[in-house]
């Protein structure tokens, strides 16, 4: 979506709580992703409880990134605001596993629909609590996503968003 939105995209940097084994398991789907992509790939680790922020923007600065990516955590949502605002100081484009950051500033985020996925986990706590056996229940797959623009950030990073990644938006933040 971010190559859609910014095609001169070459060098992507994605930030990430090393601690976190939800970040690492992320973290591995991107670099396929990117590689796939054929961008060159900057590992922003920080690591917890108190992540050098600085020291990790430092490293993206110095590494002429042309996009950001950051994954979601529990660390890394405690620095949303700072995080989008390194990107927009340094014009780069942003992504992220969440619309919360997206609603800090960040550029835009394309994942699960939070609020079905916590409609679908009641349903299954519904079950378990009438008796049903975790193991006998069936594995889902998110089938709703939710792709959020923030146009106000597009604009002061100096980016126009194609009208066709923006018909597909779920919500633009004007």
């Amino acid at each position: 979506m971010l190559k859609e939105a910014a095609p001169s995209v070459s060098r992507v940097g994605i930030l990430w709580a090393a601690d976190d084994e939800g970040s690492a398991i992320a973290f591995k789907h991107y670099e396929t992703a990117v590689r796939a992509l054929r961008l060159a790939l900057q590992s922003l680790e920080v690591r917890g409880p108190k992540p050098d922020m600085e020291n990790s923007f430092k490293a993206a600065a110095q590494g002429q990134l042309s996009a950001l990516i950051a994954i979601r955590s529990g660390l890394l949502n405690r620095h949303q605001k700072q995080i989008a605002d390194f990107a927009i100081e340094h014009r780069l484009p942003s992504i992220f596993d969440g619309s919360d950051f997206v609603e800090a500033g960040g550029l835009m985020s394309y994942t699960t629909d939070d609020d079905e996925s916590f409609k679908r986990a009641a349903v299954y706590m519904d079950k378990i609590l009438k008796g049903a056996k975790p193991a006998e229940l069936p594995v889902e797959q998110p089938s709703k996503f939710e792709l959020v623009i923030n146009l106000k950030t597009a604009k002061q990073i100096g980016l126009t968003i194609p009208p066709n990644v923006l018909a597909r938006a779920d919500k633009v933040i004007r």
